[in-house]
């Protein structure tokens, strides 16, 4: 369940919000992944910060998609040296 909604979010470029033990999180999702032991994480910007964290999925509680809330994500240019 989390991964659809995690999903939906990721391609509509929404933000979303959840509980990550006592803290609430605001956060642009960028992408998820799975390690080898079988935890999965979810990457993204943090609501008003440049720092992009992961969030592990068992940590997670009651998300919200914040569907008014839309993103761009922070692609650094890196100026080509000739």
């Amino acid at each position: 369940m989390k991964t659809e909604i995690f999903t939906r979010a990721i391609h509509s470029r929404n933000q979303i919000k959840f509980l990550y033990g006592l803290n609430e999180i605001v956060l642009d999702p960028y992408y998820i992944a799975q390690e080898s032991s079988g935890r999965k994480y979810i990457y993204g910007r943090l609501n008003n910060s440049s720092e992009i964290k992961k969030f592990e999925y068992k940590r997670i509680a009651n998300i919200k998609v914040l569907e008014n809330k839309k993103f761009s994500p922070i692609i650094p240019i890196i100026s080509l040296v000739s």
